[in-house]
């Protein structure tokens, strides 16, 4: 084989790998293992999201755009719970105790709420750190789409109403 030969053989597996790459980057990627300590106590982890189509929201009660998001996180929740949708608010680590259950009271929220004591589902989850973040999770456990700020409601109810179609 000549040089020029293997050389156009060599470009061509590194723009295949590439291109494999991108793919397998912009695919769904497993939620991580994940124990989700709710406001009532009971435990909810990873596993459990399977057949359901779950916004896991990490947020805080000092985080102004958290609590300007929350009545249309309640409205998309509303909205698809019966077909199939779920919701998961994680308080993260600084967010204190007694402020989290005032405010899941106080604003009646419908949906799990945990708080992440620890830290450790934030940081299994990415590292999050900015609030808030949401990532949308399909009925195979996988998460589909991460929303740093609050999302465009619009685009996450028409990938809601897709995830709910698929089987």
């Amino acid at each position: 084989m000549s040089l020029r030969v293997r050389l156009a053989l060599g470009a061509a597996v590194v723009a295949l790998a590439a291109v494999a790459g991108l793919a397998w980057m912009s695919g769904a990627q497993p939620a991580p293992a994940s124990t989700f300590v709710l406001l009532d106590g009971s435990k909810k982890t990873t596993d459990d999201l399977r057949g359901k189509v779950t916004l896991v929201n990490f947020w805080a009660t000092s985080c102004t755009t958290c609590v300007a998001e929350m009545p249309k996180m309640i409205a998309t929740y509303d909205k698809y719970r019966a077909r199939g949708y779920d919701h998961l608010a994680v308080a993260m680590s600084y967010d204190p105790p007694a402020y989290v259950v005032n405010f899941a009271n106080t604003r009646k929220l419908p949906f799990g709420v945990a708080i992440d004591n620890t830290g450790a589902v934030a940081q299994a989850w990415g590292e999050v750190k900015l609030t808030p973040t949401s990532y949308i999770v399909n009925k195979k456990g996988e998460i589909v789409k991460r929303y740093v700020g609050e999302p465009d409601f619009a685009e996450l109810h028409q990938l809601i109403e897709k995830l709910l179609a698929e089987s």
